[in-house]
């Protein structure tokens, strides 16, 4: 059961850059209003993301499997940093586009 939350993580990161990748692709198409919602929902699916990963390593800790741990940690920090930071920028951007076409 504990497995299931590398899948989990994966899968939220993954939702997690296609809220702001959707809002980009439509911006131009239509009238999106819902646009807070989905970054909302981005940032909620990087922050669920985030936490399975550290109850996965949370798990590995109480097992004491300190190999698995050992092998991990700095992968695990890399991929996790980049998750943060594509997120920030992909909703940035959102943000920035979404109000320059209010102004208009």
């Amino acid at each position: 059961m504990y497995g299931l939350l590398n899948l989990g993580g994966l899968l939220f990161g993954l939702v997690a850059w296609l809220f702001p990748i959707v809002n980009l692709a439509i911006v131009n198409k239509t009238e999106n209003k819902n646009w807070v919602v989905f970054s909302i929902a981005s940032v909620s699916a990087c922050a669920v993301s985030l936490c399975m990963q550290l109850l996965y390593n949370s798990y590995l800790v109480r097992i004491k499997d300190w190999s698995a741990l050992m092998d991990t940690a700095k992968p695990v920090v890399y991929v996790s940093l980049v998750l943060l930071v594509v997120i920030i920028a992909l909703n940035t951007i959102t943000v920035v586009v979404y109000r320059k076409n209010s102004v208009k």
